[in-house]
């Protein structure tokens, strides 16, 4: 005779009540009212659902089918399931334009353009002076031109979408002539030659990684040619025995064989980095000067606007791209429109760019005060951590990111937290639940480890008030030993 099953007893079960009781407590009635009924009753469902699992595990339900209890959890549930999953964090990496944080935040006017557009009809493809149908681009095409020096500009919402288009237009079921050394990979495992692929062009890479001349451009063209393409290397740079041929001698051989020259800047500038003590990045105006009849860059990174792709160069060139039906697919919406116009409109006042752009600003900040900000932060956080940690203000290195100037680095401050007494990489473990503590403040702090440290470089902390005022919460949810 098979020996009956164990496991808990039917009167385990009916301690549990049923959803419409709970429903209809006191305690869960405001709840129906804040979040609708049927989140209510899904919440309910799933806090009664975690209840017979644990008495089917041999736990104690009973003691959670209280009112109160039942009304924490489901509480607990609604306000998760309600929660934005975007949400904002301090950016203390030390990367300024980090792709996995936003890339780059949005001036204050810049940010009240977008909900004037957001909240309201505009006039996004409607011409007010012919009461007529207006086309988009019109509220950025000029602003893009008196800034780049091109004749005519038009946007997608990515410079991927930009290159993507242009190629599609310009050059499918061609060749299109780059050099090996600039056939990147960008962000997300995303390559240039995919990217082609997938635009019907058709890749000829010349030269090799690290030199590549001039003479294996011209070795290179043939009938099947459409244009010439030269490749911003994005994240990385070659240094030593190295050869790139200049835009100036790329676009005389392209117009020579009557052929377009396309440049993908990649992260892309409109002014001279130089000017603000910064290295130099070559921007749309110099690239259109040496010859290029079209460049593409991105408008959410050195830019300092929303994500978006420029396309700017010849009046025909961007005519033939403006009438490609793949150009509606990939079009910027409303607020995209509003936002880079209004960080565009930033740039018609250099000498005030700087303190108005917060890419910008963050770039330029000034060393000695990022210093001064270590100072007064790096007791408080001492006092909060007490003796298990070491905090020291340290100097350190931050990086623009996003692919622009990827060996270039700027002069900062950091704090450097340890575990008490542990030197050099040993202590990962409590390293590791420290970041995830100060991850699980309520504005998450994104750090990084190095060397065994927890590093919080704070060139990007401008909500000195802010970071500080959640440290207290750090005591509750902080590692606890080594």
């Amino acid at each position: 005779m098979t020996p009956a099953r164990s496991g808990p007893s039917r009167t385990g079960f009916e301690v549990v009540p049923g959803v419409d009781r709970v429903l209809n407590w006191p305690a869960l009635k405001p709840l129906s009212a804040t979040y609708g009924a049927p989140a209510a009753s899904d919440a309910v469902r799933a806090a009664l659902d975690d209840i017979r699992a644990l008495i089917a595990a041999g736990g104690d339900g009973a003691r959670l089918c209280t009112e109160g209890s039942l009304a924490d959890a489901v509480s607990a549930k609604l306000a998760e399931r309600f929660s934005p999953t975007l949400r904002s964090v301090f950016n203390l990496t030390g990367t300024v334009i980090h792709t996995n944080l936003g890339r780059a935040p949005l001036a204050e006017d810049v940010v009240s353009e977008i909900v004037a557009a957001a909240t309201g009809p505009s006039n996004l493809e409607y011409d007010i002076s012919s009461g007529r149908r207006g086309d988009r681009d019109t509220h950025l095409e000029a602003q893009i031109c008196r800034l780049s020096g091109a004749e005519a500009a038009t946007v997608v919402n990515n410079n991927a979408a930009a290159v993507l288009l242009v190629l599609n237009t310009l050059a499918r079921r061609k060749e299109v002539i780059v050099s090996r050394g600039e056939l990147v990979e960008i962000g997300g495992a995303f390559r240039i030659p995919d990217v082609m692929q997938r635009a019907g062009a058709k890749l000829r890479e010349v030269g090799t990684t690290n030199r590549t001349h001039l003479k294996d451009f011209a070795e290179a063209l043939g009938d099947r040619t459409a244009l010439l393409m030269k490749v911003h290397t994005s994240n990385y740079e070659v240094r030593g025995f190295t050869k790139a041929v200049s835009e100036a001698e790329l676009a005389e051989l392209a117009h020579r064989n009557e052929l377009p020259f396309v440049v993908d800047l990649g992260s892309g500038m409109l002014v001279d980095l130089e000017a603000f003590g910064l290295p130099h990045e070559r921007t749309a105006r110099e690239t259109l000067a040496d010859g290029a009849d079209i460049v593409t860059f991105s408008g959410d990174k050195l830019l300092g606007g929303p994500q978006a792709g420029i396309i700017a160069g010849k009046r025909e060139l961007i005519a033939k791209i403006k009438r490609n039906p793949m150009k509606r697919a990939l079009r910027p919406d409303k607020l995209t429109i509003a936002a880079l116009s209004a960080t565009l409109r930033l740039y018609e006042d250099p000498a005030r760019l700087a303190k108005r752009l917060p890419v910008l600003r963050l770039l330029t900040r000034a060393g000695a005060e990022i210093a001064e900000l270590a100072a007064r932060l790096q007791p408080a956080v001492a006092n909060t951590l007490g003796a298990a940690a070491d905090v020291a203000t340290v100097p350190c290195k931050s990086q623009i990111g996003s692919g622009a100037l990827p060996v270039d680095l700027l002069p900062s401050t950091a704090l450097a937290i340890r575990p008490a007494g542990v030197a050099g990489k040993r202590g990962g473990g409590w390293t590791n639940r420290l970041a995830a503590a100060f991850r699980a403040l309520p504005t998450p702090v994104i750090g990084r480890i190095s060397d065994g440290a927890f590093i919080l470089d704070l060139r990007c902390l401008e909500d000195e008030a802010g970071f500080a005022a959640q440290l207290d919460r750090l005591n509750m949810a902080g590692p606890k030993g080594r």
